[in-house]
């Protein structure tokens, strides 16, 4: 019987993950269908006319890839910059349209910033540590002195964090890739690292 239990409670492990992954993917899917103005029906001669699921997402997908490759490749620079300097204008504009364009080129752009992982000492005795990204080595511009550094905290599973500047003899880096340990840190600390 408790072998019976156990393999139950194996068979949890996988189902509860994929059926939950599954069925948030698809109310997803569904929900971003229900919000096009338009629905993009399949014909196919001689069946009856077919609603795929997921079809409305994949054509917005293609369209934003579609614009990013033009985008990028023929519009980006002159566009950014009118862009810029119009919300260079607006104050409050300007702090939400930068805040939000650095952190998503933190992420995804050519700048990086939460590649660089390191560990850093809280306590007096290095008794407290806790993980973060470097993301500006420099802070003199702001007046601070030359050995601190800026170093951002994720919290687990959350999409928020904490800047902190600390001296830079409490920086340690950690030799592992930016994005599997931004995992380890939004896990909470349960996603395995592999080697």
């Amino acid at each position: 019987m408790k072998k019976l239990l156990n393999y139950f409670l194996q068979g949890l492990l996988f189902v509860v993950p994929v059926t939950v992954t599954f069925y948030v993917l698809l109310k997803t899917i569904l929900w971003v269908d229900s919000l096009l103005p338009f629905q993009i029906p399949m014909k196919i001669p001689g069946f009856p006319q077919l609603e795929i699921p997921g079809l409305g997402l994949l054509t917005i997908f293609i369209f934003i890839a579609a614009v990013g490759y033009i985008g990028g490749k023929y519009i980006r620079n002159p566009l950014f910059s009118y862009i810029d300097q119009l919300v260079e204008r607006a104050p409050l504009v300007k702090l939400i349209y930068g805040s939000v364009k650095d952190l998503v080129e933190a992420f995804v752009g050519e700048k990086r910033r939460f590649n660089r992982p390191v560990l850093v000492s809280l306590g007096h005795n290095a008794e407290l540590n806790r993980i973060g990204f470097v993301t500006q080595e420099d802070l003199t511009e702001l007046g601070l002195e030359k050995n601190l550094v800026a170093v951002y905290f994720p919290f687990s599973y959350s999409f928020a964090g904490e800047l902190i500047v600390v001296p830079r003899e409490k920086v340690k880096p950690i030799d592992a890739s930016g994005t599997d340990m931004m995992k380890f840190i939004i896990s909470g600390g349960v996603t395995e690292i592999k080697d």
